[in-house]
């Protein structure tokens, strides 16, 4: 089973908590124990922003800011490397290939941002889709799918199975909505479509929710289910 994992910088190291990038490191090495091949894409969080909204007052450009963004999502990259055995690619992943290349001779593989002007969001599914992964998990810190920004909208509705096209039009929906945030961006959730890629959201900030998800499909939030996709003969246990 080849698993994609995207890893939300502020999921991963909110605090730089040594403790916390251990535990997903755990959940990580357990998977890979029971035969998953795995590639985790890691973002930047709130450090990130951080370090944008200061670059942006000394009059960085947009690609510029991005390109900072990129560095932090390395950085954070690099922590879950360390925390990971021997198993791990002791690189960052700079692009797909490389990426790829790592996760089909065994290791576990471990990237950040790629190029401006795309999100880590984006660089999971995009990197779902290179290697055919049979599953991609966003563990964010909010749990599923809602159709509206939970965090703005006190009546919104968290969906416990949903289409990827219903996907594109809930968060296109969110998205518009100025300081709105979504589980995953448009762009994310439009290359899910394209690759028609078995897809789950759910909140990570406690890794051990992870491992039910993967192996058994156990979780409390959102799949996101192929048009006409037959259930995971991996689930089947």
């Amino acid at each position: 089973m080849r698993v994609v994992i995207s890893i939300g910088g502020s999921v991963l190291a909110p605090d730089l908590d040594a403790e916390r990038v251990e535990g997903h490191a755990a959940v990580i090495e357990t998977l890979a124990r029971e035969g998953c091949e795995i590639g985790a894409v890691v973002g930047g969080g709130g450090v990130a922003r951080d370090y944008i909204r200061t670059a942006r007052s000394l009059g960085a450009n947009e690609v510029q800011l991005d390109q900072i963004g990129i560095d932090v999502t390395r950085i954070n990259s690099r922590l879950l490397i360390a925390a990971l055995g021997s198993q791990v690619d002791p690189k960052v992943a700079y692009d797909y290939e490389a990426a790829g290349d790592a996760i089909r001779r065994g290791d576990i593989s471990v990237m950040g941002g790629v190029t401006p002007g795309q999100t880590t969001d984006a660089v999971a599914a995009a990197l779902a889709e290179y290697v055919d992964a049979d599953l991609l998990v966003y563990a964010t810190s909010v749990d599923g799918v809602f159709s509206a920004d939970p965090n703005e909208d006190d009546t919104a509705t968290k969906f416990e199975e949903m289409t990827a096209a219903e996907l594109v039009d809930v968060i296109g929906g969110i998205e518009m909505n100025a300081g709105s945030s979504a589980p995953v961006d448009l762009l994310a959730a439009k290359l899910i479509e394209r690759a028609k890629m078995r897809t789950i959201v759910i909140d990570g900030t406690d890794p051990t929710r992870i491992e039910p998800a993967v192996l058994h499909g156990e979780h409390t939030g959102t799949d996101i289910v192929p048009q006409g996709g037959d259930e995971p003969t991996y689930w089947a246990e």
